[in-house]
This record gives structure tokens, C-alpha cells and sequence, in this order.
């Protein structure tokens, strides 16, 4: 037998031809390739759902962002108002205080007691 014929493997029984392998190797990357197109066309289909998800929610964050300003607003009208109230409430009431101690004042003058004089400190008998 040659030496050279000990290299050629190409009539051994199982081995697969050049042809064969090329073949086989264009059967692998055919598939990845396939598999690949799948990947990508899954992968574009979650992006455009995810990009309508974006869409969506950013129209709710605009009518939630309105719904707190109109929100923001009816708090500052009615902290108003109250401070109104509240004001005009003091104003009553030391309108009030003040024609009180003019009705005391006079009260006191019919009996004839002095309006800047002491009252003596009340007693735990009175």
C-alpha cells in the first residue's frame, strides 16, 4: 500500500464525501438562519407591543398629570376660602369681644363701679 493512500479517507465506508459535509454545514446554517428570522420577528413584534405599551401610558400619565393639576388647583381655591373664613371669623369674633366689653363696661357704670378698677380675685367660695 502507498503511504499516500493512508491520508485518503474518502472511500472509507461511513465517512461523508465533501460534497456531503458542505451540504450539511448549509443545512445547519439554513436552519440557524431560519431560527434566527424567527428570533428577530419575535423580538420586533415585543418591541412594537412595548412601544403601544409606551404610548398608552403616557396618555395616562398627561390626563393624570391634568387630573393633579386641576386637583392642585381646587386645593389652593378652597385653602383659600378657608383662610377667607377664617379671617372674617376673626375678625367676628373680636367685633364681638369688643361690643362685650363695651356692654360690661356700661353695666359696670350703672352700678357704679369703676371700669379700670380691680375685681377682687375671686374666691373659691364665690
Amino acid at each position: 500500500m502507498d503511504p499516500s493512500d493512508i491520508e485518503n479517507t474518502d472511500d472509507w465506508l461511513g465517512c461523508p464525501t465533501p460534497l456531503e459535509t458542505c451540504r450539511h454545514q448549509l443545512a445547519l446554517y439554513e436552519n440557524e438562519f431560519e431560527e434566527l428570522n424567527l428570533q428577530l420577528r419575535q423580538a420586533r413584534e415585543r418591541i412594537f407591543k412595548l412601544v403601544e405599551m409606551h404610548a398608552e401610558i403616557s396618555k395616562e400619565c398627561d390626563y393624570l398629570r391634568s387630573q393633579l393639576s386641576a386637583a392642585k388647583a381646587e386645593a389652593a381655591e378652597a385653602n383659600s376660602r378657608a383662610s377667607d373664613i377664617e379671617t372674617r371669623s376673626n375678625w367676628e369674633l373680636m367685633s364681638k369681644n369688643r361690643h362685650i366689653s363695651e356692654l360690661n363696661a356700661e353695666v359696670l357704670a350703672l352700678q357704679g363701679k369703676s371700669v379700670f378698677q380691680k375685681s377682687p380675685a375671686p374666691t373659691a367660695l364665690d
